[in-house]
């Protein structure tokens, strides 16, 4: 089975076909920077993050655009409140972006563009459409301009909707408008905000509106026609009808595939800004390796809603200890270990693992056979199989490539196997004790073999366990 992908657009999972052959095109809408990110918008990165690395593993050339949105009413009121300029905040927090995406192991786009940066492109895009009768100018002289919902019969496409059955659009504010529902395409400039937010254009000085801009930025790069078109599920109505109906009336093709990531909620509250219950990224991985964080956003669907908790993320550290503990006794971590990327093929992916990811990225059963290897990997160890645990291991290091969490991949260069946000001496003693515990056990079962093997194993990676009364101590040779 080639990779199929749930298209929102059909609401039914389709077979991937790229347009052209062997590419995969991909655009996802990067954050409006009023606020620094929390995880509910670290999940879209982490998301489409395993989504490029896993058609690059298919063998596809992937392209991958994500814009920021760096002009807005939010910004500009945000800004306001705090005394600074726009511009400041923006970047600001464009920078704190970054740092969160890294901080997670996000490889970055291929290009970044802001929004900012594309406006005589967003200016040609609505010129094109009054030109073919889709958008008009509000006559008030506000300078507004408006789509024409009404001249577009496919609206609601996407979500699969009837426009007679929409409200009024997000925008609020019915000046000008000749239907309640029609969107902005470009703002005129009001009084009360900066001069540096506005750029001038043949209905006056103004600036453009959410939806035009990530249009104009995709058709830029990507090209009329390009693949997936993405985001948080947030996204889906109105940012996304918006843009689909305001490409499609401009003559573009656009995105042959929409694909959205469900919410990370607190308490069964969506995660937002709005509400205050944001957890930082680095808030978050000061308590828990941010490698463990990566995996508490991959195991899941992507198209499934997590709950953020300390339990969660205490049992996906858990789950990392293991991985871990794997790639310590094979030397892959732990004191000298300098792994470095792995390097693999597309054979040494198990068939199980292709199937998953194969079936709409489904990274629960990626993950189950991700451990089932690490299990394989033991065993092969425990009895002496050097040729079966180094194909374990090449396998359960393809896999964690892929689901980005390889602590050899240069993403996570300079953080000990845990990852970033826990201390090297933490990390190393939480592995060791995980190893620790599988001699005990082993030593509870009379399995003496198996409790020598994991000692001798630690001895040469350099831990020194001594038995006591209480239990095992180790220590560094």
């Amino acid at each position: 089975m080639s990779f199929q992908i749930y298209d929102e657009a059909t609401g039914a999972v389709v077979p991937f076909e790229p347009i052209r052959p062997g590419e995969a095109s991909i655009y996802h809408c990067g954050l409006t920077v009023q606020s620094a990110p929390h995880l509910g918008h670290i999940r879209k990165e982490v998301v489409f993050d395993v989504l490029r690395r896993w058609l690059a593993a298919s063998g596809y050339a992937v392209r991958v655009v994500a814009n920021v949105t760096d002009i807005d009413d939010k910004i500009l009121n945000k800004s306001a409140s705090l005394g600074m300029a726009w511009y400041e905040l923006a970047y600001t927090n464009e920078l704190a972006l970054h740092r969160a995406y890294q901080a997670l192991g996000c490889l970055p786009p291929n290009y970044e563009p802001r929004a900012t940066g594309h406006i005589p492109e967003m200016i040609e895009l609505v010129t094109r459409l009054i030109d073919a009768g889709h958008a008009y100018a509000a006559d008030d002289g506000s300078g507004d301009v408006y789509f024409d919902v009404k001249s577009w019969s496919d609206y609601g496409e996407l979500t699969r909707q009837k426009a007679d059955d929409m409200m009024q659009s997000e925008d609020g504010d019915t000046r000008g408008k000749r239907d309640p529902r029609d969107f902005a395409l470009w703002k005129g400039h009001k009084p009360d905000e900066p001069d540096t937010a506005s750029w001038p254009s043949p209905w006056g000085r103004g600036r453009p509106g959410w939806h035009l801009e990530c249009s104009a930025m995709a058709v830029k790069y990507l090209g009329e026609a390009f693949d997936i078109h993405g985001g948080g599920i947030d996204l889906r109505f109105p940012h996304h009808e918006n843009e689909l109906a305001q490409a499609r009336a401009a003559g573009y093709p656009f995105a042959k595939y929409w694909m959205h990531n469900a919410f990370v909620t607190m308490a069964g509250e969506k995660m937002s800004k709005s509400l205050g219950n944001g957890a930082g990224v680095a808030e978050v991985t000061a308590q828990f390796p941010a490698r463990a964080v990566r995996l508490y956003l991959t195991a899941p669907h992507y198209r499934s809603t997590i709950d953020l908790s300390d339990e969660a993320l205490t049992e996906a550290a858990a789950q990392l200890g293991r991985i871990d503990a794997y790639l310590a006794r094979v030397g892959v971590v732990g004191p000298g270990a300098s792994p470095g990327p792995v390097e693999f093929s597309a054979g040494d992916l198990p068939t199980a693992f292709v199937s998953a990811m194969d079936d709409d990225l489904g990274t629960p059963a990626a993950v189950a056979v991700l451990f089932d290897a690490i299990k394989a990997g033991h065993k092969a160890l425990d009895g002496g199989d050097v040729d079966g645990a180094d194909d374990a291991t090449r396998a359960v290091r393809a896999m964690l490539h892929v689901l980005g969490l390889d602590p050899g991949d240069p993403e996570w260069a300079g953080q000990l196997g845990a990852g970033a946000g826990v201390r090297a001496d933490e990390a190393l003693d939480g592995l060791v004790r995980f190893v620790l515990d599988e001699r005990a056990q082993a030593r509870a079962n009379k399995d003496w073999a198996a409790a020598d093997a994991i000692r001798d194993r630690l001895t040469e990676l350099g831990v020194v366990v001594e038995d006591s009364p209480t239990g095992a101590r180790w220590s560094l040779a």
